[in-house]
Protein backbone atom coordinates (compact mmCIF):
# COMPACT_ATOMS: atom_id res chain seq x y z
CA UNK A 1 0.00 0.00 0.00
CA UNK A 2 0.59 3.67 0.29
CA UNK A 3 2.93 5.15 2.78
CA UNK A 4 3.04 8.45 3.84
CA UNK A 5 5.66 9.68 6.06
CA UNK A 6 4.77 13.40 8.13
CA UNK A 7 5.91 14.76 10.80
CA UNK A 8 4.25 17.05 13.43
CA UNK A 9 5.84 20.72 13.24
CA UNK A 10 3.93 21.57 16.17
CA UNK A 11 2.49 24.67 14.74
CA UNK A 12 -0.26 25.65 12.35
CA UNK A 13 1.42 25.16 8.97
CA UNK A 14 -1.25 26.81 5.65
CA UNK A 15 -0.99 23.41 3.50
CA UNK A 16 -4.59 22.04 5.32
CA UNK A 17 -7.00 24.24 4.17
CA UNK A 18 -9.86 24.42 1.65
CA UNK A 19 -8.29 25.03 -1.12
CA UNK A 20 -5.30 23.07 -1.01
CA UNK A 21 -8.27 20.10 -0.41
CA UNK A 22 -9.45 21.19 -3.60
CA UNK A 23 -5.66 21.00 -5.17
CA UNK A 24 -5.70 17.45 -4.27
CA UNK A 25 -9.56 16.17 -4.98
CA UNK A 26 -9.75 13.57 -7.76
CA UNK A 27 -6.18 14.08 -8.71
CA UNK A 28 -3.88 10.54 -8.94
CA UNK A 29 -1.93 9.53 -6.34
CA UNK A 30 1.82 10.82 -7.66
CA UNK A 31 0.58 14.03 -9.52
CA UNK A 32 0.76 16.33 -6.67
CA UNK A 33 3.59 16.52 -3.37
CA UNK A 34 2.96 13.71 -1.17
CA UNK A 35 0.43 15.12 1.67
CA UNK A 36 -2.17 13.52 3.88
CA UNK A 37 -5.12 14.85 1.47
CA UNK A 38 -3.28 12.50 -1.12
CA UNK A 39 -3.78 9.52 0.84
CA UNK A 40 -7.23 10.52 1.72
CA UNK A 41 -7.98 11.32 -2.03
CA UNK A 42 -7.15 7.59 -3.13
CA UNK A 43 -8.55 5.85 -0.65
CA UNK A 44 -11.88 7.94 -1.28
CA UNK A 45 -11.80 7.06 -5.05
CA UNK A 46 -10.59 3.24 -4.59
CA UNK A 47 -13.75 3.30 -2.27
CA UNK A 48 -15.98 4.70 -5.05
CA UNK A 49 -14.65 2.96 -7.61
CA UNK A 50 -14.29 -0.25 -6.66
CA UNK A 51 -16.91 -0.17 -3.78
CA UNK A 52 -14.79 -1.80 -1.13
CA UNK A 53 -13.87 -0.40 2.66
CA UNK A 54 -10.72 1.45 3.18
CA UNK A 55 -8.43 1.60 5.59
CA UNK A 56 -5.74 4.12 6.71
CA UNK A 57 -3.72 3.46 9.01
CA UNK A 58 -2.20 6.46 11.41
CA UNK A 59 0.70 5.14 13.51
CA UNK A 60 3.70 6.85 15.29
CA UNK A 61 5.41 8.15 18.75
CA UNK A 62 4.14 9.89 21.08
CA UNK A 63 3.44 13.58 19.64
CA UNK A 64 3.63 12.76 16.23
CA UNK A 65 0.50 14.18 15.03
CA UNK A 66 -1.67 10.92 15.00
CA UNK A 67 -5.24 12.99 16.34
CA UNK A 68 -4.53 15.74 13.87
CA UNK A 69 -3.66 13.83 10.85
CA UNK A 70 -6.65 11.74 11.40
CA UNK A 71 -8.61 15.37 11.94
CA UNK A 72 -7.28 16.22 8.63
CA UNK A 73 -8.48 13.50 6.70
CA UNK A 74 -11.79 13.62 8.09
CA UNK A 75 -12.07 17.28 7.22
CA UNK A 76 -10.84 16.09 3.51
CA UNK A 77 -13.82 13.44 3.74
CA UNK A 78 -16.12 15.63 4.38
CA UNK A 79 -15.18 18.45 2.20
CA UNK A 80 -14.92 16.30 -1.13
CA UNK A 81 -17.88 13.97 -0.25
CA UNK A 82 -20.28 17.20 -0.05
CA UNK A 83 -21.71 16.19 3.10
CA UNK A 84 -23.33 19.31 3.87
CA UNK A 85 -25.04 18.46 6.96
CA UNK A 86 -21.58 16.37 8.08
CA UNK A 87 -19.50 19.39 7.28
CA UNK A 88 -17.86 19.24 10.72
CA UNK A 89 -17.77 15.03 11.17
CA UNK A 90 -14.66 15.27 12.65
CA UNK A 91 -15.76 17.78 15.23
CA UNK A 92 -18.41 15.52 16.34
CA UNK A 93 -15.84 12.05 16.14
CA UNK A 94 -13.53 14.57 18.11
CA UNK A 95 -15.75 15.80 20.71
CA UNK A 96 -15.08 12.71 22.99
CA UNK A 97 -11.66 13.34 22.82
CA UNK A 98 -11.41 15.22 26.23
CA UNK A 99 -13.23 12.41 27.79
CA UNK A 100 -11.40 9.58 25.77
CA UNK A 101 -8.09 11.52 26.91
CA UNK A 102 -8.60 11.71 30.85
CA UNK A 103 -9.62 8.50 31.17
CA UNK A 104 -6.81 7.26 28.18
CA UNK A 105 -3.79 9.59 28.66
CA UNK A 106 -1.00 9.82 31.07
CA UNK A 107 1.79 12.11 32.15
CA UNK A 108 5.10 10.06 30.99
CA UNK A 109 8.76 11.24 31.07
CA UNK A 110 8.73 12.49 27.34
CA UNK A 111 5.11 13.91 27.21
CA UNK A 112 2.55 15.34 30.15
CA UNK A 113 -0.48 14.07 27.81
CA UNK A 114 0.48 10.83 26.20
CA UNK A 115 -2.51 9.11 24.96
CA UNK A 116 -2.08 4.94 26.21
CA UNK A 117 -4.49 3.64 24.31
CA UNK A 118 -5.23 2.64 20.57
CA UNK A 119 -7.61 4.49 18.61
CA UNK A 120 -9.96 3.09 15.66
CA UNK A 121 -12.37 5.15 14.03
CA UNK A 122 -14.90 4.01 11.14
CA UNK A 123 -16.54 7.02 8.95
CA UNK A 124 -19.90 5.54 7.01
CA UNK A 125 -21.01 6.82 3.70
CA UNK A 126 -24.46 6.49 1.86
CA UNK A 127 -24.53 4.77 -2.00
CA UNK A 128 -23.42 8.61 -3.06
CA UNK A 129 -20.46 8.56 -0.98
CA UNK A 130 -21.44 10.85 1.21
CA UNK A 131 -21.07 11.16 5.16
CA UNK A 132 -23.60 9.44 7.03
CA UNK A 133 -21.64 9.16 10.14
CA UNK A 134 -18.64 8.09 12.05
CA UNK A 135 -18.10 5.78 14.91
CA UNK A 136 -14.98 5.51 17.30
CA UNK A 137 -13.85 2.55 19.59
CA UNK A 138 -11.13 2.89 21.72
CA UNK A 139 -8.89 0.19 23.44
CA UNK A 140 -6.60 0.91 26.37
CA UNK A 141 -3.11 -0.80 26.36
CA UNK A 142 -1.36 0.01 29.30
CA UNK A 143 -3.82 -2.05 31.88
CA UNK A 144 -0.81 -2.08 34.54
CA UNK A 145 -0.32 1.80 34.39
CA UNK A 146 -3.82 1.40 36.86
CA UNK A 147 -1.36 -0.07 39.23
CA UNK A 148 1.91 0.73 38.98
CA UNK A 149 4.02 3.96 37.54
CA UNK A 150 7.61 4.12 36.88
CA UNK A 151 8.91 6.91 38.50
CA UNK A 152 8.33 10.86 37.55
CA UNK A 153 4.72 9.26 35.91
CA UNK A 154 1.44 9.46 36.59
CA UNK A 155 -1.55 7.12 36.16
CA UNK A 156 -4.45 8.31 33.92
CA UNK A 157 -5.55 11.66 34.14
CA UNK A 158 -8.96 10.42 35.63
CA UNK A 159 -7.70 9.65 38.69
CA UNK A 160 -6.11 12.91 39.20
CA UNK A 161 -9.48 14.97 38.49
CA UNK A 162 -11.41 12.46 40.73
CA UNK A 163 -9.58 13.20 43.26
CA UNK A 164 -8.88 16.43 42.80
CA UNK A 165 -12.84 16.59 43.13
CA UNK A 166 -13.51 14.53 46.33
CA UNK A 167 -15.20 17.17 48.16
CA UNK A 168 -17.32 17.49 45.82
CA UNK A 169 -21.10 17.02 47.14
CA UNK A 170 -21.55 14.55 44.00
CA UNK A 171 -18.99 12.97 44.73
CA UNK A 172 -19.11 12.07 48.20
CA UNK A 173 -20.16 8.54 48.42
CA UNK A 174 -16.98 7.72 46.58
CA UNK A 175 -15.24 8.46 49.73
CA UNK A 176 -11.86 9.32 47.57
CA UNK A 177 -8.72 10.98 48.98
CA UNK A 178 -6.83 13.74 47.83
CA UNK A 179 -4.00 12.87 46.05
CA UNK A 180 -0.39 13.73 47.01
CA UNK A 181 0.16 15.05 43.22
CA UNK A 182 1.19 18.87 43.77
CA UNK A 183 0.12 19.77 39.76
CA UNK A 184 -2.99 18.03 39.70
CA UNK A 185 -5.34 19.06 36.10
Amino acid sequence: GIILVAINPYKQLPIYGDAIIHAYSGQNMGDMDPHIFAVAEEAYKQMARNNKNQSIIVSGESGAGKTVSARYTMRYFATVSKSSSNAHVEDKVLASNPITEAVGNAKTTRNDNSSRFGKYTEISFDQSYQIIGANMRTYLLEKSRVVFQVENERNYHIFYQLCASAMQPEYKHLKLGRSHEKNLL
